[in-house]
């Protein structure tokens, strides 16, 4: 059976919280819940949030537990009662009246600034685009319209009363114009996220939307007027489409059955159920209201899953940002059948809360974070166990308990993932108690929390205090608030929705414009992977500019990526404001935004140009998407004559070397400036450098020694990879591959011991040779871990694919895995088999040959 709520209405999680914000008083409606409550007493009293369907006063309940609107007693309309009760729908209609006045104000206030905003739109300078600013207002005049000329027409009825005026005709006709309310709540979501974003981008704007002039009622005492933000006012028609339903209820109650407007207000009721019923119940309630015990309206702001240090360990937590305080919860355990609710760990009043850094000392900022090769080894498992998935589903044998099974082994792996992943510091610190440290995946997801919590704390904030019931009440409205409903991980979505992007997404960072001063300026790429976001890449600084003007492209491989974020830095070259709070990270963010990777847009072949808006300033990126299956095809060079694309036995009689110029060259210069470098192999190089690095490689230019001095290390770095991928076949060769992938799921340690040696002295002696070189100098990067963050397993993840990918002929042969699972159990095999060399004692050429076979040639 279908729940209802406290007024007999379908139970609508938003809708709810909006019930708990409406009272009803002898004096008749409080205009929008922000007025003190006061009980007859005079005394405050605490607001009810509807979270079960508990007796009230006016409320009967059925046996099966369900809450419903009583029917009026007979006698209560009855004789003398019959008066008394038009006197009571009177009042109702007058509390309802003064209401709407205050509403019509709050529509005029924000329709204020839509036609100056549209005269600027046809001119050479626009505050906003004509489809921006339809988005932000969209409906709202017809929404005024509609009130307005329903206040006009209520007015003169409520001014001249008698028992015999009827005001259902103007209720039905209310109800039936609706429509247009479900129009504004489908498109309430892009309205807000138009507003923040145009706010970000422009200045002008942001002042308009922050100071909106609300008039107080004609005939209040206190008609001064209010400056509200346009957020907060584009919420008031969400709020208002369930307040004519509230009073349908109790004009009913108080109008007689035999009187004209019984049956014209039954029907007002029935049309307006049913638009309710219609509603989306999952529109974003991000602005929903919840009512403090002294009346002010406490907003949901922002909300999100984070990672909280607690006693040394961490705890996922969910984190809701109000406009006055910030909660830290957790999901209560609940019993099998009921409702989950959060249980509040923590709060701190906005007024209390600051940023200040930790004394080194502090026991939190010591945190055990996992190694980097386990998070690289839960990644691989969850691709697998998709996989899985995947197959079972196109099975005609599979079973949906089988497919559960794997999903629930799939959400082990992400939550853990999710867990762990994150290890940038989030301090904020209550300056009258204890201090707490959240884990962030990125700089960007810092800085979106730190400036939304400075916005909020540029207002007049006062310190609240929220006893025990209070903060039970809040944190139990929580679960009817929060606008991000589950963990940030792949298990939890449906199959429909976008998989997101594999294979590599090429970006093209060109400029960027609207800096104020000159600064040194350089940008960061970040892109999701497993519900969290990771740095791709890094271009160089621009020094001392408002103009920078990059032109560097990045190749960026992209696991199930569906977001790319950009964000801009100014850099700081005084070691004096080293923060050690910010993870050593003292780099001013000048802005950040992020676009939709949209496989339509960028799967086609052409580069497609955008622009990112943030604060102001503009970024200008072009970008292109590679899909793995085109992107690990090895191709033959046409021309021998170079080094990439050609066989290496080639290249090395060509040169008469044992080791080609090329990995010899780039080796010796990341060893050179490169070792102590952050994410050395992993962070991208610039596309265009690389390429011209390959250019002068293949032509065998003289200027290629110092090219390669001038050259950033990341580049040079990526040069190095280049080659090895664009081999016609792997350094450990194809023939070699079946066997590569047996020996390294052998159990027995010296049976593999045999064969991972035996297979190596089968290598040709150039491939042999160069594959040695090549590991010890990544032995040598690894052990600068503890500075460049490269481990041993790392480096094999980077290189395990490079060296051991089958080329494109032998991809269809039965052992080999299909490229569009590359990622999946062959990989996990790469990764492994290269690991095992590098964690292997250092391995002789001389005594590899040296050694007696301890079986057959034959592999």
């Amino acid at each position: 059976m279908e729940r209802l709520s406290s007024h007999g209405l379908p139970r609508l999680s938003w809708i709810d919280t909006l019930y708990s914000n409406f009272n009803y008083n002898t004096d008749g409606y409080e205009g929008d819940g922000a007025e003190d409550r006061k009980s007859q007493d005079g005394s405050e009293t605490m607001p009810f949030i509807d979270e079960s369907p508990t007796m009230s006063p006016q409320l009967c309940v059925r046996p099966d537990g369900d809450a419903v609107s009583p029917t009026p007693p007979d006698n209560l309309l009855s004789g003398g009662d019959m008066e008394k009760g038009l006197e009571m729908k009177k009042l109702v209609l007058s509390g309802f009246l003064a209401s709407e006045e205050i509403y019509i104000n709050q529509l005029e206030a924000l329709l204020l600034p839509m036609r100056p905003l549209k005269a600027t739109a046809t001119t050479s300078k626009p505050v906003l685009t004509v489809e921006q600013i339809d988005n932000i207002f969209f409906k709202l005049q017809d929404i005024y319209e509609i009130h307005k000329e329903f206040y006009d027409a209520l007015f003169p009825h409520i001014q001249q009363w008698d028992d015999k005026v009827t005001v259902g005709h103007l209720f039905q006709k209310l109800a039936s114009q609706l429509g247009v309310y479900k129009a504004f709540v489908d498109n309430y979501k892009m309205a807000m996220e138009t507003v923040e974003k145009c706010s970000q981008s422009n200045s002008q704007f942001q002042k308009i939307s922050e100071n909106l002039i609300v008039k107080g009622p004609k005939d209040s005492k206190e008609s001064r007027t209010t400056t509200v933000t346009m957020e907060a006012l584009l919420y008031k028609p969400i709020d208002r489409v369930t307040r004519s339903t509230l009073v349908l209820h109790d004009l009913l109650k108080h109008t007689p059955k035999e009187h004209p407007d019984f049956a014209l207000l039954q029907d007002a009721l029935r049309i307006s159920h049913n638009f309710l019923s219609s509603i989306n119940e999952e529109i974003d309630p991000r602005r929903t209201a919840v009512t403090t015990p002294k009346g002010e309206v406490r907003q949901l702001v922002k909300d999100g899953f984070l990672v909280e240090v607690s006693e040394g360990t961490r705890k996922l937590r969910h984190v809701f940002l109000f406009t006055d305080l910030l909660l830290c919860a957790k999901i209560k355990k609940t019993a099998v059948g009921r409702n989950q609710q959060y249980e509040c760990k923590w709060h701190i009043p906005l007024a209390d809360l600051t940023f200040q850094a930790l004394d080194d000392s502090d026991s939190c900022t010591h945190v055990q974070t996992l190694p980097e090769h386990e998070i690289e080894e839960m990644k691989i498992k969850i691709s697998v166990i998709k996989n899985e998935i995947q197959k079972e589903k196109k099975s005609q044998k599979g079973q949906s308990r089988n497919v559960e099974r794997l999903r629930k082994k799939m959400n082990e792996q992400e939550s853990y993932l999710l867990l762990h992943s994150p290890t940038i510091p989030f301090r904020i610190h209550n300056k009258n108690a204890k201090s707490y440290l959240f884990l962030l995946s990125s700089d960007y997801e810092r800085s979106e929390w730190r400036e939304s919590i400075q916005k909020l704390q540029k207002k007049d904030l006062q310190t609240c205090v929220l006893n025990s019931l209070e903060l039970q009440v809040l944190a139990s409205s929580c679960f009817k608030l929060r606008t991000v409903h589950n963990i940030p991980v792949t298990s939890y979505k449906d199959d429909e929705e976008a998989p997101g992007l594999y294979g590599f997404l090429h970006v093209i960072v060109h400029s960027a414009t609207g800096f104020k001063n000159s600064a040194n300026l350089y940008c960061t790429l970040e892109v999701d992977s497993y519900g969290y976001f990771v740095s791709k890449a890094k271009t160089r600084v621009f020094r001392d500019t408002t103009e920078p003007h990059w032109n560097e492209e990045f190749e960026i491989e992209l696991e199930g990526s569906q977001c790319l974020r950009i964000l801009c830095y100014e850099k700081c070259y005084d070691k004096s404001k080293l923060n050690k709070d910010d993870n050593e990270i003292v780099d001013k963010i000048m802005g950040k935004g992020q676009v939709q990777l949209d496989p339509q847009t960028v799967q086609s072949k052409n580069w497609h140009v955008d622009v990112i808006e943030m604060n102001g300033i503009k970024v200008e990126f072009s970008m292109k998407f590679t899909s793995r299956d085109l992107s690990l095809k090895r191709t033959p060079s046409k021309k021998q004559s170079g080094v990439f694309g050609v066989k290496i036995n080639v290249v090395t009689k060509r040169e008469r070397s044992k080791v080609p110029y090329i990995v010899r060259q780039c080796i010796e210069e990341v060893e050179k400036r490169g070792i102590d470098e952050v994410g050395i192999y992993r962070i991208s190089g610039v596309a265009t450098d690389i390429q011209a690095l390959k250019a002068a490689f293949d032509t065998n230019t003289k200027d290629i020694l110092v090219m390669l001095s001038d050259m950033d290390i990341n580049a040079i770095a990526g040069t190095l990879k280049l080659y090895f991928r664009e081999l016609p076949e792997p350094l450990l060769t194809d023939r070699l591959y079946p066997a590569f992938m047996e020996g390294i799921a052998l159990s027995d340690p010296a049976a593999k011991e045999n064969c991972m040696m035996h297979l190596l002295r089968s290598l040709p002696d150039p491939n042999l040779i160069t594959f040695l070189t090549l590991l010890e100098h990544l032995k040598r990067v690894a052990e600068k871990e503890p500075v460049n963050k490269m481990s041993l397993h790392n480096l094999a993840t980077v290189f395990g694919p490079t060296l051991l990918r089958p080329s494109e002929t032998e991809i269809n042969k039965p052992h080999i895995t299909l490229a569009s699972d590359i990622w999946s159990h062959d990989v996990m095999a790469q990764v492994q088999v290269l690991l095992y060399y590098l964690q292997h004692p250092p391995i002789s050429f001389a005594e590899l040959k040296r050694n007696t076979l301890y079986f057959s040639t034959d592999v």
